[in-house]
């Protein structure tokens, strides 16, 4: 049987189909394109604001039940009792007194002598002045040494100090005595007294300067330096020397620029020569001028720059103007652990009598060349300035840690006309007569001048322990290449040293210098009449170890002692040809500091 409710259903879907389609084909409304102009752009005003309170159609409401809070309090008995706070001190260090003046005196072995008097005192505000007076002195007594040997040096220093705004000036008055022995004779005249009791081997030197440095705050004008000295001896030699030395800085962004100039003059005599009677003279002007510009980029700090240097000679033909390179760099490469440097630089420097005698106090006052090989063509030279043409040297230093430092350096320099030292040839006549002077009894020494190249590498090390304890070693080898003579005279193969110094507590310190030097070469000769000059012989110098060591006790701010120990290892070695230092020596002394 059909189910008449699905029938009915089916039909009624039919005939709705019918009238669908029948109304499409009567009202077609074909078709149309619709163009957009312009997008929908939305406006504050198209907004409607939403109510602060919306209602809510909530179906369930629950009331809030009241709720009753009350506290139920117990007594606890406590016999606590806050103590008042105090104010908590800090531990203050105990204020350094410092003193304008002190006086040190000491005395030790060989009859040694030691004082040193410095005082300052204030004009005003911005000026001081001082004092300083300082005398060493040894009568001796070296073993083997048959003539006197005593020496005696004696300085004073007087300084003014002014301070201002817009300047720094400090002026200096210095005067010195040295006084000195030719006591290096050689054994076989050792063995002829009568000889010895001719010769007064005692020489003095004098020297006076006054010179003066200002320093400008601000402006191109940084520093200037200017000094005038006077150099002679009892030989009526005699030297003036004046130096003056501005230097100008202009900043410009990131570069510095730079400009130093430079005169030196230098004029000097000799009473006579070391083979005749004719006197000596000398004269050198050294005008320069060193334009830099620095370079900072990051890590790299760059000077390039060039000497100009022009040499002044009234003996001379012509004035003689020399270029020179003036580079130097360093690069971080490692922030400050591992820095590489390294430059180009060159110069002329100038030599004097005065430079001369004080690194070799023995030299004779007839400081010229002279022939060693009866040359007929041979001119003597005296004192004259040192063509440094370049020194390269690369190297790297750094930390290590934080209480470690290093430096290495390797180094190559060509100098022209470089005044070596050399053994002043003795004087025979083959009749007895041994020398004319006091100084040629081989016991003195004069000048040779030669092109020289020198190979050097040096190594450093810097221990900063702590505040309490500092040391520094450090080392440096070198080789030598001569033009025309056989080797380069005094010039050591190997140097080192090591320095260190140790606050032991509030009351005691100490310190320990050592110093080691390899071994230099020299030659002896004889001269006779007519300046025939006989066979030389070459002398090896033997390296030799110096050990010094000091010690003190401070008893208050204003007492304090020492004692030092001076070739703690009693080495005789000689410096020179000839010439042997003293042995194991002991000094004591105290220091006293105070105010007028």
């Amino acid at each position: 049987m059909i189910n008449t409710k699905y029938t009915f259903f089916y039909f009624s879907l039919f005939i709705l189909g019918l009238q669908v389609a029948k109304g499409q084909d009567k009202d077609n409304l074909g078709t149309e394109v619709v163009n957009v102009v312009k997008p929908y752009t939305p406006e504050i005003g198209d907004a409607f604001k939403v109510k602060a309170t919306p209602m809510l159609n909530d179906s369930v409401n629950t009331a809030k039940k009241k709720v009753t809070y009350g506290i139920f309090s117990v007594p606890v008995a406590s016999t606590f009792t806050p103590a008042k706070g105090q104010a908590a001190q800090i531990e203050k260090s105990k204020r350094i007194k410092l003193y304008d003046n002190y006086v040190r005196l000491g005395f030790g072995t060989y009859t040694t002598a030691l004082a040193e008097f410095y005082s300052n005192w204030e004009i005003n505000r911005d000026s001081n002045f001082g004092v300083y007076l300082n005398h060493n002195s040894s009568q001796g007594d070296i073993d083997g040494v048959v003539l006197d040997d005593f020496f005696y040096d004696t300085d004073l220093n007087l300084n003014y100090t002014s301070n201002t705004r817009d300047y720094t000036l400090n002026t200096d008055l210095d005067l010195g005595h040295k006084s000195y022995n030719w006591y290096g004779v050689a054994d076989d005249v050792k063995a002829m007294p009568t000889m010895l009791d001719l010769i007064n081997p005692t020489h003095n030197y004098f020297q006076a300067g006054l010179s003066g440095t200002i320093e400008f705050n601000d402006g191109f004008f940084e520093k200037a330096y200017a000094r005038a000295g006077y150099f002679g001896d009892n030989y009526q030699s005699s030297e003036i020397r004046a130096i003056v030395a501005p230097e100008f800085m202009l900043p410009i962004a990131d570069h510095k620029l730079s400009l130093d100039l430079k005169l030196d003059y230098v004029n000097g005599s000799f009473e006579r020569n070391y083979q005749n009677s004719a006197g000596i003279e000398y004269s050198h002007l050294i005008v320069s001028a060193n334009p830099s510009v620095q370079v900072l980029r990051d890590d790299l700090t760059l000077d390039l720059g060039i000497t100009a240097a022009a040499h002044f000679n009234p003996n001379a033909t012509e004035t003689n103007l020399n270029i020179y390179p003036s580079v130097c760099a360093s690069y971080r490469v490692v922030d400050e652990y591992f820095i590489a440097y390294g430059g180009l630089e060159g110069g002329l420097m100038q030599n004097s009598y005065q430079q001369l005698a004080t690194e070799n106090p023995f030299v004779s006052p007839t400081l010229e060349t002279y022939d060693t090989t009866n040359d007929p063509n041979f001119e003597p030279r005296t004192i004259v300035p040192t063509d440094q043409k370049y020194d390269l040297y690369a190297g790297i230093k750094g930390k290590l840690s934080s209480a470690m430092s290093y430096n290495l350096r390797a180094s190559y320099l060509s100098q022209n006309d470089r005044l070596l030292y050399k053994n002043n040839p003795r004087f025979d006549d083959n009749n007895g007569n041994l020398g004319r002077d006091n100084y040629q009894f081989g016991n003195s020494f004069g000048i040779v001048i030669d092109d020289l190249r020198t190979l050097s590498l040096f190594g450093e090390l810097n221990f900063d322990v702590n505040s309490n304890l500092k040391m520094r070693v450090n080392g440096e080898v070198f080789t030598y290449e001569t033009e025309t003579e056989a080797e380069a005279w005094n010039l050591p193969d190997f140097k080192a040293s090591f320095f260190a110094d140790y606050q032991i507590d509030e009351n005691w310190f100490a310190g320990l210098t050592l110093f080691y030097v390899g071994e230099r070469k020299d030659e002896v000769n004889v001269t006779g009449p007519f300046n025939k000059v006989g066979n030389p012989q070459l002398v090896t110098l033997d390296s030799f170890f110096d050990a010094n060591a000091h010690a003190g006790y401070r008893l208050n701010d204003q007492l304090s002692f020492f004692v030092r120990v001076n070739n703690a290892l009693g080495n005789n070695y000689q410096r020179w040809v000839n010439y042997p230092v003293q042995g194991i020596q002991g000094m004591a002394g105290a220091t006293y500091r105070f105010d007028w």
